[in-house]
């Protein structure tokens, strides 16, 4: 009962409104320009963040992280639009919040966390880098190009082409938004703590528009009801599409890992309850799926808005279903309000945010401490960046296997020569990633005295090393030199016995 009362105190209370308003004034010009900078209406940003607050905040899973349009999902959003079309985003946003639902059903959220840290700041620097490279453009008031690859190639060009008005505006009030982003924190005393940075940047910008009459582009605004599509069962057919179907699997894989990732790192910033993963991949699922059936955006839980909700007192889950409320109401009251939104205002918060995601204090230490990790997080950026963020993180997951495989597949040959025979002492774990270190050593042995091969010390031998040590002792015998047999079916049992079972655990694992 006096967990109960606890909750329900006057002081509590009064946190969770107060943390509910920061993290809401925190949410609208990042849910606005999340969607502009993803080709949809920026209502749908409004939406998703409503369902994040109203739906995701409700559910069991994590106590205190809020949910979302996350600036991760911006550039795989974009492509997916720009590719499908905007009618396909729902069907997209609704099977990915579906499969979330059954893998959290079946237990598969914990093993989200299984996922290397190097691929995930590796995945977040490429998206960092890919937002930063668009939304350069949209701050100069221009069209990106396209990929990547494109919008970083025509920077140079960018640059060039910043003349005329309209685009010295644009490009002034950006710049200004990253200018207010930056310095805001760094103000003395108390106003810095209670207004958030993204707000004061568009205020700044809605209000230096209007006093100085700058030929900028606003948000256009089309009515919160106007904005939505739902999803029909017609809409099932596109899934029939290979390439939709490789878009929902990465917003599945990106999504689910962002945001229990996200749970993680708010669980070391309180100390109340911690996250139960699977249910929370379920909250985040079920929320998609309603986002789906209107034609939102994904919804991933938010570092940002997680954070800014701690950092403000919140206790209980009541701060991220009233910041729902709080977008409710905004989109519902007040939605001419957007319309006086400057777009390279948003785009300057974009660039910022970008900036924040590549992980450039930790690169140094990484590279002189854990160069394999540094690596694969350089790699998935890159990867990304040159082909696409679902082909990106798969080559980062699987160069961080290949990795930790060869990592522990480490063997040590010790060759003892001796007058009458030469003894080769196996210890480690012999694999297929050492086979050719391994034959190397044994065909490097002299050809003139027999072979004894101690296979006693190892830990692990696979089937690969298991048939390349058969053959090479078929074929040594065969040559003069005796291997840990004479013929065939003494040599094969006479590994069997040298070598540890590899069903069996080694030992102390």
């Amino acid at each position: 009962m006096s967990s109960i009362r606890l909750r329900l105190s006057p002081d509590v209370v009064s946190r969770d409104v107060l943390a509910s308003i920061v993290v809401f004034l925190v949410a609208v010009p990042l849910c606005v320009g999340i969607a502009v900078a993803s080709g949809v209406p920026a209502e749908l940003g409004l939406v998703t963040g409503i369902v994040g607050g109203l739906v995701a905040g409700a559910m069991p899973g994590s106590s205190l992280q809020v949910s979302g349009p996350a600036a991760g999902l911006t550039v795989l959003v974009y492509e997916a639009v720009t590719t499908h079309g905007v009618a396909a985003l729902g069907i997209l946003v609704l099977a990915t919040g579906l499969l979330q639902v059954g893998l959290g059903l079946v237990g598969f959220g914990r093993w989200f966390r299984a996922i290397s840290t190097a691929v995930v700041h590796g995945m977040l620097a490429g998206i960092g880098l890919v937002l930063i490279s668009s939304q350069l453009y949209a701050v100069a008031g221009a069209s990106a190009p396209g990929s990547g690859l494109d919008n970083l190639a025509g920077l140079p060009g960018l640059f060039t082409r910043i003349t005329g008005a309209a685009a010295v505006s644009s490009t002034a009030v950006g710049v200004g938004a990253i200018a207010v982003l930056i310095l805001w924190k760094r103000l003395p005393g108390r106003l810095p703590g209670i207004l958030p940075g993204p707000l004061v940047a568009v205020g700044i910008a809605i209000a230096a528009v209007a006093l100085f009459d700058l030929p900028v582009a606003t948000i256009e605004v089309r009515g919160l009801v106007d904005s939505l599509r739902l999803t029909g069962l017609d809409d099932f057919g596109l899934l029939a599409d290979l390439g939709l179907l490789g878009a929902v699997l990465a917003f599945t894989l990106i999504a689910s890992a962002e945001s229990l990732f996200s749970a993680a790192a708010v669980d070391r910033m309180h100390d109340g309850p911690r996250t139960r993963y699977n249910k929370e991949l379920i909250a985040q699922g079920t929320g998609n799926t309603l986002c789906g059936l209107v034609g939102a955006l994904p919804m991933t839980a938010v570092i940002v808005r997680s954070a800014a909700n701690v950092q403000a007192g919140a206790r209980t889950k009541a701060s991220r279903i009233l910041h729902g409320v709080w977008l409710l109401l905004f989109a519902a009251l007040f939605p001419a309000v957007l319309g006086l939104i400057p777009v390279a205002a948003l785009a300057g918060i974009l660039v910022h945010a970008g900036a924040k995601l590549i992980p450039v204090t930790t690169i140094r230490p990484l590279w002189r401490e854990h160069r394999g990790e540094a690596v694969v997080l350089i790699v998935t950026a890159l990867a990304i960046i040159l082909t696409d963020m679902f082909m990106g993180v798969l080559l980062g997951i699987g160069l961080a296997v290949v990795k930790t495989a060869w990592e522990t597949s480490a063997v040590r040959l010790d060759v003892d020569e001796r007058e009458d025979r030469t003894t080769v002492v196996l210890s480690g774990s012999a694999t297929f990633l050492r086979l050719p270190l391994i034959l190397d050593t044994l065909e490097a042995l002299p050809k003139d005295r027999p072979v004894e091969l101690n296979l006693s010390r190892l830990r692990h031998l696979d089937h690969a090393c298991r048939t390349a040590l058969e053959a090479w002792s078929t074929h040594t015998g065969a040559a003069g030199a005796t291997g840990p047999a004479a013929d065939g079916a003494q040599r094969e049992a006479a590994l069997a016995a040298a070598a540890p079972d590899s069903r069996r655990p080694a030992p102390g694992r």
